[in-house]
């Protein structure tokens, strides 16, 4: 074991696929946690019988988590049961029309040729193309950080080649011409915090990374995940602190030296990095540092994407007619991107994402009954300063009732449980800047050597990982920014 400390802060995924790294490698590594739980986005609540994940319940690139199993010559499935979900999504709009996308080829040509007969050939450039930019952005790109302008000058040449400063929904555009089927291959950055209009299309490569790996889900629930990535740190011999929030990161001479707990307590390490929201780490734990007040002027000048309005409810009720993950399209989609991004008001009308768990798990729920949650994404705080004490109530009664007249009938009198998280939430639970669910919003002039380093530039023993730095939000962009954060930091420790 090297002599080597590190401290982490956040349990989140990216806190804890860090720390497994780092412990992995001979780094004794200790994780502070704010909350009563790990998991950071990924929280788990338990009311009235039901288990609800609070945050990311799609796992796609299983490989990225089994990697962290075997650096040390275990495997995720002695800690963790991932089951299939098939189809990925139900995608469903009011006309009726629905759109089972799934990992089948022959299954996607029908229904796309039921649709739009001429759109089955683009259908198969655009899948293609994604296999491109999954091989360039992913494979090649999605682990290594980029700490200098040249690195990313090194890489440009093949990202201008696939048209990486279009839109995700212009370049499905060049490939599809039904615009229901736009909407299905294009809605994907919404699941990263990106606006299908602005984000770089390399996030197009979402579809080839799950055509590849599948969608997946923890038998237990997301959390179960994270309780098995907490039991494998442990078993390495790395520790977690939990209803542990950090004041402050102490910087003397250019170094982080230690952190201070709210309750006073200090505690000294070699090396330091935040999985805590980017612009809170500058802003809050670096304050009264040179380098905290620069670097939070710049990161609050950033654009940062949107919020979310998540609502969990459990029905006395079984529904076997959902299937596991549903995106549930309103009546607009540019119009109401623009005002989710870019409005300062809450639009009459939403798209929604619905997860119905059980269907899949009924472990998750008691005998005969089943739990949900339905999310749907809102401006940030920054864009639309709403008041959602006063807000988040009518808008859970809007959004429960259009389920119940659409797509779960007999839920409002099913309901047995419910409760709703808002941006407030997000800001105070969260300490997420401007309530925002994923950080810095995934634009190319935020992307790569352009969003915060997994390094700090100034002070050289402190790094970043999680959705606000390299390569960014979801499942897999923050387990590959553990592993181009952990490489750094093992390469530091053995200066």
């Amino acid at each position: 074991m090297s002599t080597r400390s590190a401290a982490i802060i956040g349990a989140g995924f990216g806190g804890l696929a860090l720390a497994i790294r780092l412990q992995s490698a001979g780094i004794r590594t200790t994780v502070f946690e704010k909350r009563d739980k790990p998991g950071g986005r990924a929280y788990v609540y338990h009311d009235a019988g039901f288990t609800f994940d609070a945050g990311p319940t799609v796992i796609t690139d299983p490989d990225c988590l089994e990697a962290l199993w075997r650096l040390s010559g275990r495997r995720l499935a002695d800690y963790v049961t991932l089951l299939p979900v098939s189809p990925f999504y139900q995608l469903c709009w009011e006309d009726g029309f629905r759109f089972d996308y799934a990992n089948d080829q022959a299954e996607i040509d029908r229904q796309i040729r039921a649709k739009s007969p001429a759109d089955v050939d683009g259908y198969r450039r655009f899948l293609a193309y994604s296999e491109e930019l999954f091989h360039e952005g992913y494979e090649k790109l999605g682990a290594v950080p980029f700490l200098n302008f040249f690195s990313m000058i090194r890489a440009a040449p093949q990202l201008v080649r696939l048209e990486a400063y279009r839109s995700v929904y212009a370049k499905v555009s060049q490939y599809i011409a039904d615009e229901q089927l736009r909407q299905a291959f294009s809605f994907h950055t919404l699941l990263v915090g990106g606006n299908p209009f602005s984000t770089s299309s390399i996030y197009a490569l979402i579809h080839a990374l799950e055509r590849r790996g599948g969608v997946w889900f923890a038998k237990g629930g997301t959390g179960a995940l994270i309780a098995g990535m907490v039991k494998l740190l442990e078993d390495l011999g790395g520790r977690i602190e939990l209803n542990a929030p950090i004041d402050r990161i102490e910087v003397e001479g250019g170094r982080a030296r230690a952190l201070h707990l709210a309750g006073g307590r200090r505690e000294a390490f070699d090396m330091i990095a935040s999985n805590a929201d980017v612009v809170h780490t500058y802003k809050h734990m670096l304050r009264g540092t040179p380098r905290g007040e620069a670097r939070s002027r710049a990161l609050t000048a950033s654009r940062f994407s949107m919020s979310l309005f998540v609502i969990y409810f459990g029905l006395k009720r079984q529904h076997p007619e959902l299937k596991h993950h549903m995106v549930l399209f309103g009546p607009r989609y540019r119009g109401l991107i623009d005002d989710i991004f870019r409005a300062n008001r809450l639009a009459d009308d939403f798209s929604l994402y619905l997860h119905a768990p059980s269907v899949t798990d009924d472990s998750l729920a008691p005998p005969g009954h089943s739990a949900y949650y339905v999310l749907s994404p809102v401006p940030h705080l920054g864009t639309a300063p709403l008041d959602w004490a006063v807000e988040g109530p009518r808008y859970r009664d809007r959004i429960l009732k259009y389920l119940n007249d659409r797509y779960i009938p007999g839920l409002l009198d099913d309901l047995v449980t419910v409760r709703h998280f808002t941006p407030f939430d997000f800001r105070d639970e969260l300490n997420a800047h401007l309530g925002s669910a994923f950080s810095v919003e995934p634009i190319l002039t935020q992307s790569a050597w352009f969003r915060p380093h997994n390094r700090d530039d100034e002070i050289d023993n402190l790094y970043i990982v999680g959705a606000g730095t390299h390569p960014g939000a979801g499942i897999p962009g923050v387990v590959g920014s553990a592993e181009a954060t952990a490489g750094l930091m093992i390469a530091d420790a053995r200066k």
